[in-house]
């Protein structure tokens, strides 16, 4: 299975992560037709499209996306702002974050807080793949593990692995 598809398959479960909240409100009965709803789905989307139509780094360490005419739309401008500004860029800031998190989680998640969280892990999955020491490969591995643990614990209530 080549790169470029296990990433797609990546995406797709993240997605898939982000949108089991949204169904299970609408199972719990809220309505699935208020504009939080519809705007939360519309975002994910949104996203989904950006990071599936290709993103890459450039040597400032920066994201790009590569469809230059959704770059330059007002939403992918907004994206890339977002995750250009808050996404850590080091290990150990990353690090750093995912211990606040974890410090944090009897708090619920703002939804900024919480697409900081997906955006944070797929730049970790990224950073994981493209890096050529095994040692580096590993930290950055251990990071996107704990930042999947702690966004499986904001969507179902517990962690996919115990820390003990």
């Amino acid at each position: 299975m080549n790169m470029g598809l296990r990433f797609k398959i990546f995406l797709q479960v993240i997605l898939w992560l982000c949108l089991e909240q949204v169904k299970q409100d609408v199972a719990a009965g809220f309505d699935p037709t208020s504009q939080r709803t519809d705007s939360s789905v519309s975002d994910a989307n949104l996203m989904f499209e950006f990071l599936l139509d290709g993103i890459e780094i450039d040597q400032d360490n920066n994201i790009v996306l590569l469809d230059k005419e959704m770059a330059s739309m007002r939403r992918g401008r907004a994206f890339l702002s977002q995750i250009n500004d808050n996404i850590p860029r080091g290990l150990s800031s990353m690090v750093q974050m995912v211990n606040t998190l974890k410090d944090q989680r009897r708090r619920p998640m703002s939804q900024d807080q919480f697409e900081t969280l997906v955006l944070s892990l797929v730049y970790s999955a990224h950073q994981a793949w493209h890096q050529e020491r095994k040692e580096e490969q590993e930290a950055w591995g251990g990071v996107l593990l704990h930042l999947a643990n702690v966004t499986v614990y904001e969507l179902r209530g517990n962690y996919l692995f115990s820390y003990a």
